[in-house]
């Protein structure tokens, strides 16, 4: 009994190691899309310049944390809530590493915008707006995870719906700002690209919550409404 006992005490510390390493993943990610969005305002090339080569350390810790979960997966052949949450982490670890790509990927059109003259439009506003919203839902999909909270997991999901509206409203600005100017197209294509990363951003932490929602209840609840999933986590 004292074995059985103890390989139990084992068991929930290897599993609370992973998530450990699962929300310090996170803040690493949520460092990278912040300083890549910090570069292209600032126009920093040093900054973008860390943002790209930093990429290597989000996906050495998503290798490390998926060999992990594998190990566990193996050796303890977990069952119910215990095999959800590994699941769950596994599937999170992706979507951060994509954000994480994403970041990159802001960063590297920050360093294309930055060799050309800045066009004199309060571009940077929108996407700041839209950076902020898709950073906090990040956040949040990091604390409902770390708390089990179903109730910031389904705000998330609701965030989103304004993450789509901010990148539909700048690619109409940035499309009437083309065909005023043809001159503008190449620069005004590659701010739409940064839009476009924070509108998947947004997606990806849309995701991390709804994986939340499956580890407590054991229900998938991707491509369902935004109502359907507020219903199911208030029963």
């Amino acid at each position: 009994m004292a074995n059985s006992e103890h390989t139990s005490k084992q068991f929930d510390a290897e599993l609370e190691a992973v998530r450990a390493r699962v929300l310090q993943m996170g803040g690493l990610v949520e460092s990278q899309i912040r300083l890549a969005i910090e570069s292209l305002v600032s126009g920093d090339v040093a900054l973008m310049n860390r943002v790209i080569e930093d990429d290597h350390r989000v996906n050495a810790m998503e290798v490390d944390i998926d060999e992990s979960c594998n190990h566990i997966l193996v050796r303890r052949q977990p069952a119910a809530g215990d095999l959800r949450m590994v699941m769950t982490v596994i599937k999170t670890i992706t979507d951060l590493e994509r954000i994480g790509d994403e970041a990159e990927k802001i960063a590297r059109m920050a360093k294309l915008l930055s060799q050309k003259e800045r066009l004199h439009l309060p571009r940077y506003h929108e996407i700041r707006h839209a950076s902020d919203i898709a950073l906090d839902m990040l956040r949040k999909s990091l604390d409902a995870f770390a708390r089990l909270d179903l109730s910031t997991a389904a705000q998330v999901v609701r965030q989103d719906e304004q993450v789509d509206e901010d990148f539909r409203s700048i690619m109409r600005y940035l499309i009437t700002f083309m065909m005023e100017d043809p001159r503008t197209i190449s620069t005004s294509l590659e701010i739409l690209f940064v839009a476009k990363a924070i509108e998947r951003i947004g997606d990806h932490a849309k995701n991390m919550s709804e994986y939340v929602v499956y580890m407590v209840k054991g229900r998938d609840v991707r491509h369902v409404s935004v109502e359907e999933i507020e219903r199911e986590v208030q029963q």
